[in-house]
């Protein structure tokens, strides 16, 4: 019985939100990425993220550019373990505001960049009627009591659960052309990140037919019947309990950056991350389990990130584009969770872009996402799925100094499951989820 308390609130632990990229690591950066998904050889603003070492492709002057997506996920969770209420658990994500700016200085062989955007997390999750993990341990308590020689069928809890995780990115860096072929950047992004998390569990209620306590076979409160039959423990543990825990960490992530133009048509581009050492501090107001010590620290590192990509004028009018991104995954220190992490996770993309006037370019993307975790890692709060991605949109030249960028992007996610058991009773448990993003991007170009 003591599970009961820690399959719900052990879980705030891991709760984690991505959109694309990486377990912790949002790519989505930019309104062109959306529309095309490979970005890694760019020479455009959105390259402060994404190729760094690529801003020396600007002309003079001052480039800046504001992006925002709106992003719909929805996740489905189907579990057999028998004694449940219910076998199938929706929910979803909608972040309506997920914004991302930069802002370069090119003159002549050197480039100065600044980048802001939302480099993890970003949405809030809300479980209403709770998740799998959160009911299973009350729907075993009919079972125990009827083990007491007090029939009893049914259970019913008020359970629920909102966490929202952001991790902000500030980014500064500083790109050189070393030759006409050849150009580096180094920069530094540094990352606030903040978790919160509120949760209950109130009116546990189980239906005995005990001829003193509830002849009437009605459902009442657990918590009452344990005190009432002298089980003290278990009348602890069905009592009401909420967390109210928020929790901060910051990091700094050092980038290097390396771009090669052989010519006109190419354009190769790479960028390293480095993993972040990220501490997460409770800050915590309730506490009703004793799980959550105030200032009790845990690790959450950001991993590393290598991220190459090819870009290739085919032609006047027709560029295409391939991507690679690995994520460190296995590096990391995420408390022991990296465990079960058997490969690397990966991305491989492919974009094209076609000018079919002087003020229209249109776009569109496929990206293939390859997760590398053991099925220990999977849960119902916190899974990672191998996914396949298309991106579509365009570009619209509103005047000589002013680009906007529109996209749509739509994943689909290969379903995935785990095989468990509660106190002897084996189960199953799958995972399938979808996103859906549109974005919007307005670039300036200030020459000189």
């Amino acid at each position: 019985m003591k599970k009961i308390e820690l399959a719900f609130f052990l879980c705030l632990l891991s709760v984690s939100f991505s959109y694309a990229g990486g377990i912790l690591t949002n790519a989505n950066q930019s309104a062109q990425y959306v529309r095309m998904l490979s970005r890694n050889a760019s020479t455009q603003a959105d390259a402060v993220y994404f190729n760094p070492a690529g801003l020396v492709n600007l002309e003079n002057g001052f480039h800046f550019s504001l992006n925002n997506q709106s992003i719909f996920q929805s996740r489905t969770i189907e579990n057999n373990f028998p004694l449940l209420n219910q076998s199938t658990y929706e929910g979803g994500l909608t972040v309506p505001v997920f914004p991302s700016a930069f802002a370069v200085y090119k003159k002549d062989k050197l480039a100065l960049s600044f980048g802001f955007g939302v480099n993890g997390g970003g949405g809030t999750a809300e479980y209403k009627t709770g998740l799998p993990s959160f009911e299973i341990p009350f729907s075993t308590l009919p079972t125990v009591i009827s083990g007491f020689g007090i029939p009893t069928s049914n259970y019913s809890a008020d359970l629920f659960f909102k966490g929202s995780s952001v991790f902000l990115g500030f980014q500064l860096g500083v790109s050189y052309e070393i030759s006409d072929v050849v150009s580096g950047s180094v920069g530094l992004r540094y990352i606030d990140a903040v978790n919160n998390y509120d949760g209950h569990i109130h009116n546990i209620l189980i239906n005995p037919q005990h001829p003193q306590i509830n002849p009437n076979g009605s459902f009442m409160p657990a918590t009452d019947f344990f005190t009432a039959i002298g089980q003290p423990g278990y009348a602890v543990l069905t009592a009401d309990k909420d967390v109210d825990v928020k929790q901060t960490g910051k990091g700094l992530i050092p980038i290097l950056g390396l771009n090669i133009k052989p010519g006109e048509k190419l354009n190769i581009g790479m960028r390293y991350e480095f993993r972040t050492k990220l501490e997460m501090t409770n800050e915590t107001k309730v506490d009703g389990t004793g799980q959550f010590p105030d200032d009790a620290k845990f690790r959450n590192d950001i991993p590393a990130i290598l991220a190459a990509g090819v870009d290739y004028q085919l032609f006047d009018n027709m560029k295409v584009s391939a991507s690679y991104s690995n994520y460190f995954d296995k590096d990391a220190n995420w408390d022991g969770k990296e465990e079960n992490v058997d490969k690397n996770l990966y991305e491989l993309a492919f974009g094209m872009e076609y000018q079919i006037s002087e003020t229209t370019t249109i776009s569109a993307g496929y990206m293939y996402t390859k997760t590398g975790v053991g099925r220990g890692f999977q849960s119902d709060i916190s899974f990672s799925l191998t996914g396949n991605s298309v991106g579509m949109g365009l570009m619209f030249k509103v005047n000589e100094r002013t680009d906007l960028d529109l996209g749509v992007l739509y994943t689909a996610y290969a379903s995935n499951y785990k095989e468990s058991n509660y106190s002897g009773i084996p189960y199953k448990e799958s995972y399938d989820k979808t996103n859906l993003v549109f974005s919007i991007g307005l670039t300036y170009h200030l020459f000189k």
